[in-house]
């Protein structure tokens, strides 16, 4: 039998579950690495998904509190699409994949896992990721610890930014 790892899944398991919206955080602090925030622009932030679909599932997510696209102001909804487009570019330089999903998903019947707080989704696929592991087994397998793929990307999102 083989063991797949994935040690940060313990820490939602076991873990205090937060009562306060986890898109909303401060515009600024010492806590990016740690919240796995990749970049900050002016309306909006990209910040990795702790519980991925597949390496490198990104999410773009205005900094104030809205739950559906109509919502935004025009400033937030272009600062949504510039980063979801740098999002992308940098996931397809830097993973290669052979396709991507970005989009998202407006109220929990549509699929929001979390509906309060609109966030773009960005999910490098290539073929064969959906396996006999996620078809069956319903497991996903992410070959590489989250914090290896933040430091990877971190740089990549800070010379975009600059």
């Amino acid at each position: 039998m083989e063991v797949l790892w994935a040690p940060w899944r313990l820490d939602y398991i076991l873990g205090p579950k937060p009562d306060e919206c986890v898109f909303c955080i401060p515009r600024e602090t010492d806590e990016d690495e740690e919240r796995l925030v990749l970049a900050r622009g002016e309306h909006s932030f990209v910040i990795m998904n702790k519980f991925p679909y597949n390496n490198g599932h990104l999410m773009i997510c205005p900094y104030r509190h809205v739950s559906c696209l109509t919502d935004l102001t025009l400033e937030e909804a272009n600062d949504c699409t510039l980063w979801l487009q740098r999002s992308v570019e940098i996931i397809k330089k830097h993973f290669r994949p052979q396709g991507i999903n970005a989009g998202l998903n407006i109220g929990e019947a549509a699929g929001a896992g979390i509906a309060a707080h609109l966030h773009f989704q960005v999910v490098p696929r290539w073929n064969g990721d959906a396996s006999f592991m996620a078809v069956f087994g319903e497991t996903s397998v992410i070959p590489q610890h989250l914090l290896s793929t933040y430091r990877s990307l971190k740089p990549l999102f800070d010379a975009i930014n600059q």
